[in-house]
């Protein structure tokens, strides 16, 4: 019954966001444009001068919204059994005050009533339970009064890279989830030798709780935005089905903190790190709004896996990176430092004086253009993209089951941890320097339902399983008149873990062929694939049916193209993705690709003239007008020619202020910059 009104209330929710957005409850916060913050950090030994300080520096510079966490250590004595709300009732006070929005983190104490820098996943029992549930009658009561509260954040950072409390509460929901499960119609001769059962319950496990804390929410609170922020979205991302969560959360966010979540990335690649990030989220929350709850706002000494402090560069390139992937808001952990404990010191915008720093001068500059342009910004919408990377779960299942002894060994990076989401992100990056936003997506978040693919491109990325659910789509996709480019080892495995190319190839038809076998080479290898592309490890050979060889001959086919329906697939067995990137040898496949999808796109899009490396752009659209956001990675100041959609737009650069290195369609941009262009 819960669940069905949560339901019925989306849509009404959804609704609720946009009137805030444009018409909020407290002066002086307009947040119709996308909404800056910060985290606020709040603990026992600030005075009342000091909390009220965070927020109005939050004003002084162009932010309106908040995160705190709700330390029910902090509100709840447990011997007494007595609250006391005082602390935090100065800070939503003060947010009132200061025009600030705020999204109040629930933090209950874990089953030891103890709390901890990054908060539990999942309840340990059911007496737990019942004082998550206390909590959060006691809290939304109380706060949910205050003009300042924007939402609630249901939980910080789900995911627990697969770990669930043992006893009775999981045990209970486990048997509840086996007697739920449909007949699976997929069938072999082969014996299922691996299950990954316990990792599909631990995905429905995490939705369930999800669900239950919504469902607890709104007793209390029937208005109030619901939201959660997911982390290491690279790593984790398998335990988030987004699907589901959105018939309970009203927009859906993730934590982008380099240091924590970019481990598989360089710190040149942070920017587009984070791009793919933001896809991954925006394609999971459908029609909701995204957010980045969590950017990395300052330095981090001692906590987190690697050390770094921003640069105010790097903070306005990630601010545009969010702005232009379609982000309605982006908060940074954090404004003001922790004093005790874990990550004391560290993490935020302002320096131990309470002034601002080069980083969140950074963030006042990105406000006032987005202030300056709010007309645009307000109703502007990340551009549709004909190409989508998708990833799937079963494909990081397997990966992680079948490693071998090389695991940290650089020379096997293709098929260490995190060899299916590098290549998802380097085909990513080769898009984004031709200058083609590509979508990222979950293999059940893209539409199969359409009757007409024409002009639509999806790649498979080292997706090293493909389930049986969706071969007929695949086909049908194809057959349709889409594009399928296959790289690396995709559908290599079912989602049993089934060697599918010496047991009957199913998508044999559609690929043009089957998979000879793989050669692996450790390291790089140059030559023998089109346009002389560099690979990873692993080169595949095929065997030809009805595909056209484009590479190679005879036994050492190394790609084809093969005509199906009125759509076709450019199958390419190799880690050419990873090839390219681990090489910085990218323009053979950049070029490919540009001829292969880009070109016709050239009348729909914005792209580049050429390969730019380094170089990525996000296009927003509202109306006829667009907003282009390009960021120069690369150690050289490079000029870029563009192609632009349509006739008549003229361009107007809208960041930098007083920068003039535009003319007509070509820019010039040095590196490490950012611009941003209106096109009107």
């Amino acid at each position: 019954m819960i669940a069905n009104n949560l339901m019925k209330m989306n849509l009404f929710r959804h609704i609720c966001f946009v009137f805030f957005c444009m018409f909020p409850c407290i002066a002086g916060a307009r947040p119709d444009i996308p909404m800056l913050g910060g985290q606020v950090i709040i603990e026992p030994g600030q005075s009342d001068r000091e909390i009220e300080g965070w927020f109005r520096i939050l004003s002084d510079n162009g932010m309106k919204v908040c995160r705190i966490r709700m330390f029910e250590e902090y509100m709840h004595d447990t011997v007494a059994d007595t609250w006391d709300f005082a602390l935090f009732d100065k800070a939503f006070t003060a947010a009132e005050k200061y025009g600030i929005r705020i999204f109040a983190t629930l933090f209950p104490l874990d089953k030891n009533n103890s709390a901890s820098l990054g908060g539990f996943k999942l309840p340990s029992d059911e007496a737990h339970l019942v004082r998550i549930e206390n909590y959060i009658a006691r809290t939304v009561d109380h706060f949910s009064k205050f003009a300042s509260l924007y939402g609630w954040v249901l939980i910080n950072e789900p995911g627990t890279g697969g770990w669930i409390p043992e006893g009775s509460l999981s045990d209970k929901r486990y048997e509840l989830w086996r007697d739920s499960l449909s007949a699976n119609s997929y069938r072999t001769d082969y014996r299922r030798l691996v299950s990954f059962d316990r990792q599909r319950f631990v995905t429905d496990y995490n939705t369930w709780y999800l669900r239950w804390l919504a469902a607890r929410v709104r007793e209390h609170d029937p208005h109030g935005e619901i939201h959660v922020n997911n982390h290491q979205l690279f790593e984790n991302v398998a335990e988030y089905d987004f699907p589901a969560w959105r018939s309970f959360l009203t927009s859906l966010g993730t934590s982008a903190h380099p240091s924590w979540h970019f481990n598989y990335f360089q710190r040149p690649r942070y920017a587009v790190a984070l791009a793919a990030n933001c896809e991954i989220i925006r394609s999971g929350a459908g029609d909701l709004p995204f957010l980045i709850t969590e950017l990395q706002g300052g330095n981090n000494t001692y906590s987190g896996d690697k050390a770094f402090c921003p640069t105010g560069n790097e903070i306005t390139q990630w601010l545009w990176t969010g702005i232009g992937t379609g982000a309605r808001g982006i908060i940074f952990w954090s404004l003001n430092p922790r004093s005790v404990g874990e990550e004391a010191g560290e993490w935020a915008l302002i320096d131990f004086q309470g002034r601002n720093t080069c980083r969140l001068d950074a963030v006042r500059t990105v406000a006032d253009c987005l202030d300056r342009n709010r007309d645009f910004f307000g109703e502007a919408k990340a551009v549709g993209s004909p190409v989508t990377i998708l990833y799937n779960r079963e494909s990081l299942w397997v990966e992680t089951k079948a490693q071998g002894v090389n695991k940290n060994d650089p020379n096997y990076e293709g098929r260490n941890l995190g060899g299916v989401m590098k290549s998802v992100v380097a085909f990513y990056e080769l898009f984004a320097e031709n200058g083609v936003k590509a979508n990222i997506g979950e293999i059940n978040e893209f539409d199969w339902s359409k009757s007409d693919y024409s002009g639509e491109c999806v790649v498979f990325a080292n997706q090293v399983a493909i389930p049986s659910s969706r071969w007929d789509d695949i086909r049908r996709f194809v057959a349709c008149g889409g594009k399928l480019l296959v790289e690396g080892l995709s559908a290599f495995y079912d989602e049993n873990m089934q060697s599918l190319h010496n047991t009957g190839f199913p998508l044999a038809d559609v690929f043009g062929g089957e998979l000879r076998e793989v050669d692996c080479q450790p390291g790089d290898e140059f030559g023998s694939l089109p346009g002389n592309m560099p690979l990873h490890l692993w080169k595949g050979y095929i065997h030809v049916d009805t595909g056209t060889p484009i590479c190679g001959s005879g036994r050492y086919v190394t790609a084809v193209r093969n005509m199906y329906g009125r759509g076709h697939v450019v199958w390419i067995p190799s880690l050419v993705g990873l090839g390219a990137v681990r090489t910085q040898d990218k323009a053979p496949l950049a070029n490919f690709l540009r001829e292969e999808f880009v070109s016709e796109m050239a009348e729909s899009v914005f792209s580049f003239r050429e390969h730019h490396p380094g170089v990525i752009m996000q296009t927003l659209v509202n109306g006829n007008a667009y907003v282009t956001v390009l960021i120069n990675k690369s150690t050289s100041r490079q000029k870029i020619a563009l192609k632009v959609p349509g006739e008549g737009l003229k361009p107007d650069v809208i960041f930098p202020e007083g920068f003039h290195k535009v003319k007509r369609t070509d820019v010039e941009i040095g590196p490490e910059m950012t611009i941003v262009i209106k096109w009107s």
